[in-house]
């Protein structure tokens, strides 16, 4: 079921906006952007009060509190997964977990196109490869979540709520927010970046997914150079 198009974006959907280039449609360069939309499908569920992070001795395992449709096929299935769990898992087991979710990618961005924000056109790459790509159709609400973590960021030392700061540490741990504003003016917020993203202005449950989403860019990156290194 979908959500009205008036109703607001959810986080998956803010960080499919962030990750997408303006004009071509395509995911820009070095952006962990499945690990960003996974762990924003963990963390909406958390903030829709679904799911709460629970200690289990030294493990923080994730516990599913409330099935109750939300109305959105992604988030949806998310609950139907978790439910069906043969045991608890950890944020981050869940977090590697959804990332594989079937057409996870093209699923969040066409929540959007069917939103009317953006448009999908098929071409093909060097002639041959099939290829969908979703360039904007509607700018307004990009630039929205735009302003609203300029303001978070590089306005003075306030308050930022948990959602604002949950996009803002997705963004930051998988490489997206660069994209969005100059690298040299998010180094010169260093420190308050630092303060958004370790979790001191979140709750610890918020915090979980914020160091699950590290770890997973981190085991991925890893991954990765290892598999390049033996391909050589």
């Amino acid at each position: 079921m979908l959500s009205p198009s008036n109703t607001p974006l959810r986080l998956y959907e803010e960080v499919t906006l962030l990750a997408l280039r303006d004009k071509e449609g395509t995911v820009h360069f070095g952006a962990s952007y499945q690990y960003g939309l996974s762990a924003a499908l963990i963390a909406e569920l958390l903030l829709e009060g679904r799911i709460a992070v629970n200690a289990d001795g030294k493990k923080q395992l994730v516990d599913l509190v409330d099935r109750t449709s939300l109305g959105d096929d992604l988030l949806d299935e998310c609950l139907a997964r978790l439910e069906g769990a043969k045991r608890r898992g950890s944020v981050k087991t869940w977090v590697t977990r959804l990332a594989g979710l079937k057409r996870l990618k093209a699923r969040a961005a066409g929540m959007l196109v069917r939103r009317g924000v953006l448009k999908e056109e098929d071409g093909r790459v060097l002639l041959f490869f099939p290829r969908t790509t979703y360039p904007a159709r509607d700018p307004k609400p990009e630039r929205e979540i735009v302003a609203r973590l300029r303001r978070a960021i590089f306005s003075g030392g306030g308050e930022v709520d948990p959602r604002t700061t949950l996009l803002v540490a997705l963004s930051h741990a998988t490489g997206i927010l660069p994209h969005v504003f100059d690298k040299k003016r998010l180094k010169d917020r260093k420190a308050r970046l630092q303060q958004i993203t370790d979790g001191s202005l979140t709750g610890k449950a918020t915090k979980e997914v914020i160091e699950a989403v590290n770890a997973a860019v981190m085991a991925a990156t890893m991954a990765a150079t290892v598999a390049a290194s033996r391909g050589r």
